[in-house]
């Protein structure tokens, strides 16, 4: 058996990777350790050693996204991150901030929104979706904040626009400490609106 350290440890954690990412973009998964877990299963793996992390993976994703059909992920991230953009201007009272792939880049044909909101007073989200006419359902999501604690932070999911999108209720306080990522184990990225702007603003010049 090649040592896990050396050249066939590596090439087998690069394919476990890219195996995963072709699960997350051709597939529709969402949690890179599911993905991951497949994979291992697919070569007949059960050594944990040669399990790549959830960054390579990230990064498979995102050359895989190059390398199949470009343009078409490129303009859906724009497409979400427009919509994303709008949703935000209707939020605007609770301070919202867009995380996940639409944020980072590595959406699929999948990929949901995401949108972090902050209120102590969870209730008004769904009272201002109601005013808008926007019909949402309750739903909840499991988040590390800090260390190796784990908190159940509640949220609304409605689709619009044909796409699935996610409000998660953080508490005001929440605003200045964001969940670790699943990831990279760092704070998890967040974008206001204006950064979203931005982002928007880049590709319409990078497409020129």
């Amino acid at each position: 058996m090649a040592d896990k350290r050396g050249l066939g440890g590596i090439v087998l954690r690069e394919q476990i990777a890219q195996e995963a990412a072709r699960l997350i973009v051709d597939h529709g998964m969402h949690d890179y350790g599911q993905a991951k877990r497949k994979a291992v299963q697919r070569f007949g793996r059960r050594d944990l050693g040669t399990l790549p992390s959830n960054s390579e993976i990230e990064s498979s994703v995102f050359e895989r996204l190059r390398i199949f059909d470009s343009d078409f992920y490129a303009h859906r991230l724009i497409a979400m991150r427009r919509l994303a953009a709008d949703i935000m201007e209707l939020l605007g009272g609770f301070e919202p901030r867009l995380a996940g792939s639409v944020l980072t880049g590595t959406v699929t044909e999948n990929t949901p929104l995401e949108l972090h909101v902050f209120t102590d007073a969870p209730e008004d989200i769904f009272f201002k979706l109601t005013s808008l006419g926007i019909s949402s359902r309750e739903c909840e999501r499991r988040y590390r904040i800090r260390g190796r604690n784990f908190k159940i932070i509640p949220g609304l999911y409605f689709t619009i626009e044909g796409e699935r999108v996610y409000v998660i209720i953080f508490p005001e306080k929440g605003l200045r400490q964001a969940p670790i990522s699943p990831v990279d184990r760092r704070p998890m990225q967040r974008a206001g609106r204006r950064k979203v702007l931005s982002l928007l603003e880049q590709s319409a010049t990078n497409a020129r």
